[in-house]
């Protein structure tokens, strides 16, 4: 009996050890991933969950992710540098092979980036550009410059005799996107304010450059650091109604607004439809937040830039998977980061007003129509 006992147990002991081996090599993927490895593939890093456009490109790259033969792993950096560097090394931790990061602050970012670059990892800059270093090898991007000319245009073509207000606002001056929207912006809007089509209402410094097209950096910093709503609508809603308190009756009226995105945009058009001096206003944006869609069909927002989003994920996670595949990504141009020529790959823009909403965002299958009122 006493030796059937023993090799029983020594039974159940190797039974055990087998059941723990096999559970331990089954792997947990991430999200979208179908592999059977514990790795994680791809690594996306976006800025924070507390924007709507991030949390749509979450779901976008959820979308775009399903059924791949590749695990992936999404994480949020709500707004700190610091949580955005211990997550790219916890994605470094869970062996990635690409990094897809929409920086929190572009300078900032250089030292997480540099982490995985040294790991062997390709990084691929997401929307905004990691500035000043050379551990970024791709940026996949909207055509920054041509979204700031086409929210330009848009004030252009909608301006009203001479001397119109207008009110200018701008990203964040720790973006380098911010710059480039500004200055797309600029280079439509200040031969009309040369011109005296406009009037600048709201920067001693914009002003003073109002016959200047080409802006350097200093000079664009200089005025963005007067004007920038840190893509913060409550930091727009305040400098908008400090704005208006300031300026006297004849900045007021029928007035033109650059605002930088949806966002900060719908906060500066609640200030300026508040007040009983303004009598109408004409007001950019981009994004096509679906709040913001919203607002255009009931006439608070002018218009958005639509940057569709599944194309630019489309173009991000097919260029991780070239890469993956050990293929070299296709690209459509270069910006320089301050170290090094990134080479890039743009996507295109599209205005979008109350014209052609139905065209350019429910026909073609991006918001339902019934997700809106008054269509």
């Amino acid at each position: 009996m006493r030796k059937n006992f023993k090799g029983m147990a020594l039974l159940l002991v190797i039974m055990m050890v087998t059941v723990l081996v096999s559970a331990c090599s089954g792997g947990a993927n991430g999200t979208g991933g179908s592999g059977s490895s514990s790795a994680v593939s791809v690594g996306i890093v976006l800025p924070t969950k507390d924007e709507p456009r991030w949390v749509q490109d979450e779901q976008r790259f959820k979308d775009a992710l399903s059924g791949t033969n590749y695990s992936t792993e999404i994480l949020f950096s709500q707004g700190s540098s610091a949580k955005e560097k211990e997550n790219v090394e916890t994605l470094i931790s869970k062996g990635i092979k690409v990094l897809i990061i929409c920086p929190q602050d572009g300078a900032a970012a250089a030292a997480a980036v540099e982490s995985a670059k040294k790991e062997g990892i390709t990084v691929i800059s997401y929307d905004r550009l990691i500035t000043d270093t050379d551990a970024v090898d791709y940026y996949v991007t909207f055509d920054s410059l041509a979204v700031g000319a086409a929210q330009g245009q848009y004030l252009v073509d909608h301006a009203k005799g001479s001397g119109v207000p207008l009110y200018l606002y701008a990203g964040a001056s720790s973006d380098n996107n911010a710059f480039l929207f500004f200055q797309g912006a600029w280079e439509v809007l200040q031969p009309k304010i040369a011109d005296g089509t406009f009037k600048i209402a709201n920067s001693s410094e914009a002003a003073a450059l109002k016959d200047t097209k080409e802006l350097s950096r200093d000079q664009l910093g200089a005025i963005i650091g007067q004007v920038t709503t840190n893509w913060d609508p409550n930091e727009a809603k305040n400098k908008a109604q400090t704005h208006l308190t300031a300026v006297s009756d004849d900045m007021k009226g029928d007035i033109a607004i650059l605002a930088p995105n949806d966002g900060t945009a719908r906060s500066i058009a609640d200030v300026f439809s508040a007040d009983s001096t303004i009598k109408s206003y004409v007001i950019t944006g981009q994004d096509a937040e679906q709040a913001s869609i919203q607002y255009i069909i009931d006439k608070k927002q002018s218009m958005t830039v639509f940057k569709d989003v599944r194309t630019l994920v489309k173009d991000a996670m097919g260029m991780a998977v070239e890469v993956l595949e050990g293929k070299t990504p296709e690209t459509t141009g270069s910006y320089n980061n301050g170290t090094v020529d990134v080479k890039a790959k743009q996507t295109d823009v599209i205005v979008v007003d109350k014209d052609n909403v139905q065209k350019e965002l429910i026909d073609s299958g991006y918001y339902k129509a019934e997700d809106f009122t008054g269509l």
